[in-house]
């Protein structure tokens, strides 16, 4: 098994991650992160998912600016890497910190209620 996609997803997130915060403080979009590379076997595309933080966090217009600069974060791509084709780059929003916190706040919500119910049990043997 071959861990150049890998490699290569590593040397993308490595390239990108500055011109994304760049691009996302330009535009006051927020503050962004690019999280992970997801690179297909045969090294011809690449997925980059792009957290994006504060109160005046655009995650809509990120992507579509990150859509227009694709060409220029490729050159960027191929000026570092030596690979025989530059992925073509699709961007996407990671929402993983996102559902962590609605998984915890139901964890929360159902231990609450665990909580009352074992309370009021409790206080129902006295």
């Amino acid at each position: 098994m071959s861990h150049r996609p890998e490699k290569v997803a590593n040397e993308i997130k490595r390239i990108l991650a500055q011109a994304v915060v760049d691009i996302a403080k330009n535009i006051n979009a927020g503050f962004a992160t690019l999280t992970s590379v997801r690179i297909s076997k045969d090294l011809q595309n690449a997925k980059i998912y792009i957290s994006i933080y504060g109160n005046n966090a655009n995650p809509t217009l990120l992507i579509s600016e990150l859509e227009n600069n694709r060409g220029e974060l490729r050159y960027l791509i191929g000026k570092q890497l030596r690979l025989r084709a530059v992925p073509d780059l699709k961007f996407f929003i990671d929402d993983t910190l996102d559902q962590i916190e609605h998984i915890q706040s139901i964890i929360n919500i159902v231990n609450s209620k665990k909580n009352e119910n074992d309370f009021s049990e409790n206080s129902n043997q006295h």
